[in-house]
């Protein structure tokens, strides 16, 4: 397991669509491991492959001590609203204003590739639809209500 480095905002590789997975491998699960080193490493609590360089639609997410694995996750469901205060480990240093659903459920592959679904809110839902976003192109900077403002390294997502 290694951390590897994280992309910063203006690395055409955040805004790429990333290609599903279509098996498990060793480099996947490498990578995947990996992707949670990283994100402990920069006290996270979401990292999407493609904020480490790589164009796969895998996303990794630990908001209370229960790491989540989401492979080529679909969102199926939203309901409700929340705004607050959003961070990015590609965008480090800055967070701003997002409003978010309250409620998710997605469809996901684990890493055994089993198909599960997953039903979250308040900071895990915000963290689904960050991290899902990620795997379309799309940053928290792209919806953000008003401007980024500065934050120390503990206030970051």
């Amino acid at each position: 397991m290694a951390i590897r480095k994280i992309r910063v905002m203006g690395d055409d590789c955040l805004r790429k669509k990333c290609r599903e997975v279509t098996e498990m491998t060793p480099r996947i699960k490498e990578l995947i491991d990996d992707m949670f080193d990283t994100m402990y490493e920069a006290y996270g609590v979401g990292l999407a492959a493609p904020q480490v360089g790589v164009l796969k639609r895998i996303v990794v997410i630990d908001t209370d001590d229960n790491p989540i694995v989401l492979i080529n996750p679909v969102i199926l469901e939203t309901s409700g609203e929340q705004t607050g205060d959003e961070g990015c480990l590609s965008v480090p240093g800055k967070a701003g204003i997002v409003t978010r659903p309250n409620y998710v459920k997605v469809k996901a592959l684990d890493i055994n590739m089993k198909e599960f679904e997953l039903e979250g809110t308040e900071l895990l839902a915000r963290a689904i639809c960050h991290e899902c976003d990620h795997l379309d192109g799309v940053m928290y900077v792209d919806i953000v209500e008003g401007d980024l403002h500065d934050v120390t390294a503990d206030e970051e997502e």
